[in-house]
């Protein structure tokens, strides 16, 4: 059996993990389940999969998950301490779903232990893509893509050679907005934002869609992950969500990773890796589908692509200012603070105001100094914010 463990369970990603884990549950034994506030779903999973451990990011929840998992065998534990000791804990493949840069020190952990670990959580190689590299890197540990595009990307790779690889292109639906009038989108409200075309997920990962900074953190991601250089990376707005990537060779071929829109197989892919196993998702009918569009992406509708590859420029902690600056500014608006386009307008604000105070992006890549760069960030984009809502 291997042991496994899905941090950030209650989420869409950890749903559709534990979907594929249950399966086939004699091959599973579960080691950690971790969520956030739905400590409902949290226990139940827990319970039905026979977890060790069961933990809430939350601290103030520990009391009610105990309640929720009384009369079974599972461990009961809360906050960040807890997160870190239980990715500390022996696993053979560990599940990184949890939202935002707190995804971060479980997966470094996780690493540390030599666990193969699927990244879902796109803030750890943003924030900090040298740092997890070289972790796997030191502790003979693995790093396996989940989000969508780069598990296309290392799927077309495979058996390749990097250096032959002329360009990647990754896709975008292009959110809720793609259609409409740049000059609505200042009036957007959260609720057009939090509906997604194509796909079924939390209201942060669809906002971000909707204004692109998703894409914008995945084209960081590539950089980091894939080692190439920014100028090899595009984005290709394709609405049918059906090709999730491009690989573009020196010899001209295109390899292109096709499937339907979901996240089980991108899952499974790094679940079952290095084999190919069935997997309970859609098989696409071409004929029926007809065609398949493609567009360009526009700088003004979608800044966030212009200040990501601004980012990769300026390298360094960059990337670790412009998550916590997007994940404010995110707040901002679901808070109706800012408006929709507000929250490009305050990274890009943020960037420049980090970037003005000596040393910071410059700063060695460590845990802490990711960490006191996140706090910086997150600092001066709520200022900004504060600002804007003339407060």
């Amino acid at each position: 059996m291997r042991r496994v463990s899905i941090f950030g369970a209650t989420g869409s990603i950890g749903q559709n993990t534990i979907d594929l884990i249950s399966r086939a549950p004699d091959d599973y034994d579960v080691v950690a389940l971790t969520g956030a506030g739905n400590i409902a779903q949290l226990a139940a999973d827990a319970r039905r999969l026979g977890a060790d451990i069961a933990i809430t990011a939350h601290d103030h929840l520990l009391e009610e998950l105990r309640t929720a998992l009384s009369g079974s065998d599972v461990e009961a534990a809360a906050g960040t301490a807890a997160l870190t000791e239980a990715a500390s804990r022996p696993a053979d493949w560990v599940m990184s779903a949890i939202v935002g840069a707190a995804g971060l020190a479980p997966g470094l952990t996780a690493l540390e232990q030599g666990a193969t670990l699927a990244l879902a959580n796109k803030e750890s190689l943003v924030c900090a893509g040298h740092l997890m590299l070289e972790t796997a890197r030191r502790h003979e540990a693995r790093l396996l893509p989940v989000d969508s595009e780069h598990s296309a990307v290392f799927q077309a790779l495979a058996g390749e050679d990097i250096n032959a690889v002329e360009r990647v292109i990754i896709t975008a639906s292009g959110g809720a907005f793609r259609d409409w009038d740049i000059d609505d989108l200042a009036h957007a409200t959260l609720d057009e934002a939090s509906s997604h075309p194509n796909w079924d997920m939390g209201q942060r990962i669809t906002i971000d869609s909707a204004s692109m900074f998703n894409k914008a953190m995945e084209l960081i991601e590539t950089r980091e992950y894939f080692g190439v250089f920014p100028d090899q990376i595009e984005v290709l707005v394709h609405p049918e969500s059906l090709i999730h990537a491009m690989v573009g060779f020196k010899d001209g071929a295109l390899m292109a990773h096709v499937g339907p829109p979901d996240m089980r197989h991108a899952i499974g892919y790094a679940l079952h890796w290095p084999e190919r196993r069935a997997l309970p998702v859609e098989r696409l009918d071409l004929a029926a589908i007809g065609q398949l569009s493609f567009r360009a992406p526009c700088n003004t509708r979608w800044p966030a692509l212009r200040l990501a590859r601004e980012v990769m420029q300026t390298g360094g902690l960059a990337g670790a200012v412009f998550n916590a600056a997007k994940e404010t500014a995110l707040d901002g608006f679901i808070a109706g603070k800012i408006g929709f386009t507000g929250m490009a307008e305050v990274v890009e604000e943020v960037l420049n105001l980090v970037d003005a105070q000596p040393g910071h992006i410059d700063a060695t890549m460590t845990l802490d100094n990711v960490a006191a760069t996140d706090h910086l960030a997150r600092r001066e984009a709520w200022s900004v914010i504060n600002k804007r809502a003339g407060q």
